[in-house]
């Protein structure tokens, strides 16, 4: 069989996209439990490292829009605000 892979990508309008892959080892059929269990752990180390890695990109991005917004503002950002109203979209009161 064909080594098996696992792989992870974003793309965004406003961010650079990226691209995680890790190879895995190649299950023999009929697989040992040895082997099952060797796949497994070099699975979750995968994962693990995935995990980190897009963590670490996503974070970086949310860095560069944060940055982004508070040029827009002329860097006037209100913190307090920023938390109260996260993940909601706000819509502003007309004068």
């Amino acid at each position: 069989m064909a080594p098996n892979s696992l792989t992870a990508s974003y793309a965004s309008p406003e961010s650079e996209p990226f691209t995680f892959a890790s190879s895995l080892p190649a299950l023999q059929s009929p697989a040992s439990v040895a082997d099952k269990t060797s796949y497994l752990a070099a699975l979750r180390a995968s994962v693990t490292d995935a995990q980190a890695q897009i963590n670490k990109e996503l974070t970086a991005r949310m860095e560069e829009d944060k940055a982004r917004d508070a040029a827009t503002k002329n860097g006037i950002i209100d913190d307090a605000k920023e938390e109260e109203n996260y993940g909601e979209e706000i819509v502003e009161d007309e004068d």
